[in-house]
């Protein structure tokens, strides 16, 4: 009966399993020599015979001299067969394989050695079974064993330079998935090994792993991280290497997968991951052109936070963000292809992460963000007006903002959205929008003190310049009229909304429009303002000296016998006077020298004048105003008065109801203040 080791003689069975490398050395001698006779002679028979002994005889063995001995050997019947080794891949590597996981590590350092010289010799007949031999490798390369992983790195390079050669038959589809999985482990060796072979595969002419990029692009990100120094770099590398490959040619690329990837790590904490990702973004911008469009959302939210970036290290991504930032604005309005870019834009999810930005820390940021909105208002109206309404309160919130830039950008956009709503309809003063926004932005003042006292005059002037500045201090009046309970608060609107109609240089067409009284349009306007400027007795008298109601300014002055003079007052009355000693009223200061009108004018605006000159008490303001009417000739008085020849009688005005107006009032105001003194002294206990 023929022994179980046949065809292995006696001798050369015992050796195989023997502890000594020597003797195991010179059985697997014989084993070449052996098999190459067979070969020779073509004895399949015997070939598969001797290497089912060694599978299973040896390489199953609890003796793990037994193991060694198969590895050799079995490498040795490889060597043996030479090309012929084809026919037996699968028999020759299935053992050797699994002695790859052995738990000596001895015995994984002589398997890495005997599949090396296998594969040396089968070439490219062990492409079939690649995937098994990725997946052992990838667990070598982090094995605790150095002579393992050394083992494992000549074993792999043997197998980058056979699957480079044999690329024709090289399965990459199923490869890929096999890559990506290993791409998320944390073991630096492992990453190293998986970069290794994206970046050799990338490099081979006949494969395009562009074809494959949203396989891998997320987990080449996401080793971007490790603290290895060379994984960074190889990462590096290979990311480039894609780029420069999308450059040549991009047909290749899942634009809308990937930059998805792109986006999303462009929101890492990692300023390397950071400034890569949006560095492709702004070259797939730039490649795929309005294609992107789909994706601005996404881009936005990437982008738009990097703005802020002001520290050197990250000067680089700040200057991609400002590079795709303006790209993209000029996607959205190129004339030739506005209507084909538009269908290609999601505006709600747009405004959804414009209006998250409006809120941001940066004043950079809120800035484009306010750009942007201005720029689809400006290019897109009738499909951005479905989100005016809720845009409002958030612009609102932003003319708190630190910064002057912020609030004048927020003013633009918030004018824009009203004049597209609005376009149809300019003269039209009851304008629904207008009104409420206005209304919108007197609550604001009323709610935040702060915005009031240090934005509200700023921000009345820009819209002056931005809208129509008669309408805008038409409807502020007929709100303040209507609409403002609080009498105290309505006064100040009053000193606020005169001291910048007298004072500012974006009002001057509006203040010369109020002095040409006798038109019919200016006396509309003058009696819309006087219905809520009588809220300030001082800001009434400052209105009718600027639209030269001179006659009236000396009635009103008779009735602050009746009005409550307080600090306050007197500290209108003194800048009263600061004003009429202005360049702006210039005007009033030559009508106390002019004969014209018979020189009514000229005596009832000295008799005003004279009139508040009593109010003051023998301060710098009285002196100022006696010295002025020293000046004036005493012909003014000398010639009887005739009320039909001044401005104020030409302009048809109902003055009489102006001057009841104004009682009314100034009564209501004293009956306030008397009910809030009453309230501040009656302390919670005695209710």
């Amino acid at each position: 009966m023929e022994p179980s080791y046949a065809p292995l003689s006696e001798s050369c069975a015992k050796a195989l399993g023997d502890k000594a490398y020597d003797k195991r050395k010179i059985a697997s001698q014989e084993i070449e020599k052996m098999v190459i006779e067979f070969n020779n002679k073509n004895n399949t028979v015997q070939i598969r015979k001797l290497i089912e002994v060694l599978s299973t005889d040896y390489a199953t063995s609890r003796d793990p001299n037994r193991r060694k001995g198969a590895l050799i050997g079995l490498a040795a019947t490889g060597l043996g067969l030479g090309k012929d080794s084809d026919k037996y891949v699968n028999e020759l590597i299935t053992p050797i394989m699994n002695c790859l996981s052995d738990q000596a590590f001895n015995v994984r350092y002589f398997a890495c050695e005997s599949l090396y010289n296998v594969v040396k010799v089968a070439r490219s007949a062990i492409i079939p079974y690649f995937p098994e031999l990725f997946a052992a490798l990838s667990r070598l390369v982090t094995d605790s064993d150095q002579m393992v992983k050394d083992g494992s790195e000549l074993l792999d390079r043997l197998l980058k330079d056979i699957v480079t050669e044999s690329c024709e038959t090289f399965n990459l589809e199923a490869f890929i998935p096999l890559l990506r999985e290993r791409m998320y482990v944390k073991d630096p060796f492992a990453r190293q090994y998986v970069i290794s072979w994206i970046s050799i595969l990338n490099a081979v002419p006949d494969i395009n792993m562009v074809n494959y990029l949203t396989e891998i692009l997320d987990g080449l990100f996401v080793m971007l991280e490790d603290k290895t120094v060379e994984i960074q770099r190889m990462c590096e590398n290979t990311i480039s290497q894609f780029l420069k490959s999308i450059r040549n040619d991009s047909s290749s690329v899942r634009m809308e997968e990937t930059i998805n990837i792109l986006i999303t790590h462009a929101q890492s904490l990692n300023e390397l991951i950071k400034s890569i990702a949006i560095s492709w973004i702004r070259e797939f911008v730039q490649i795929f052109g309005p294609d992107v469009l789909p994706h601005a959302s996404g881009i936005f939210t990437a982008i738009l936070p990097c703005l802020e970036y002001n520290v050197e290290s990250k000067r680089s991504i700040k200057e991609c963000a400002v590079f795709v930032n303006n790209s993209m604005m000029q996607l959205v309005s190129s004339k030739e292809l506005k209507s084909q870019n538009m269908s290609k834009i999601d505006l709600r999810s747009i405004m959804e992460v414009l209006s998250q930005y409006l809120t941001h820390n940066s004043m950079h940021t809120k800035i484009a963000v306010l750009k942007w909105i201005h720029h689809l208002f400006i290019n897109f109206p009738n499909e951005m007006s479905v989100h005016a309404s809720s845009l409002n309160n958030n612009l609102l919130s932003t003319l708190a903002d630190n910064s002057d830039e912020v609030v004048l950008k927020s003013l633009c956009v918030l004018a824009e959205i009203l004049s597209s709503q609005d376009k149809k309809d300019l003269d039209d003063f009851n304008k629904t929008h207008y009104r409420k926004f206005l209304l919108s932005l007197l609550n604001l003042f009323s709610e935040e003190k702060l915005i009031l006292e240090n934005r509200a005059s700023l921000i009345i002037r820009k819209l002056c310049v931005l809208l129509n500045a008669e309408y805008i201090y038409r409807t502020f009046a007929e709100i303040i009229a209507e609409e403002v309970p609080n009498l105290k608060f309505a006064s100040t609107l009053v000193r606020l909304l005169n001291i910048i109609l007298v004072t500012s240089t974006e009002l001057v067409e509006l203040r010369t429009s109020l002095r040409d009284i006798s038109n019919e349009k200016s006396a509309d306007l003058f009696q819309c303002l006087y219905k809520s400027w009588v809220h300030c007795p001082v800001s009434t008298l400052t209105l009718c000296l600027l639209t030269q109601c001179y006659q009236h300014v000396s009635e009103l002055v008779i009735l602050f016998a009746d009005v409550e003079i307080t600090l306050e007052l007197l500290g209108e009355l003194d800048k009263l006077v600061q004003l009429i000693e202005s360049p702006i009223f210039a005007a009033l200061r030559l009508t106390l020298v002019s004969k014209s009108n018979n020189c009514a004018d000229a005596q009832y605006l000295a008799h005003a004048l004279f009139g508040i000159l009593m109010l003051l008490p023998q301060t710098e303001a009285f002196n100022t105003l006696r010295n002025r009417l020293q000046c004036v000739p005493n012909y003014w008085g000398q010639l009887p008065t005739d009320e039909r020849n001044s401005l104020q009688y030409k302009s048809g005005i109902d003055f009489a109801a102006l001057r009841a107006h104004f009682i009314e009032r100034q009564k209501a105001h004293r009956v306030q203040r008397v009910i809030q003194r009453k309230r501040t002294v009656i302390t919670p206990d005695s209710i």
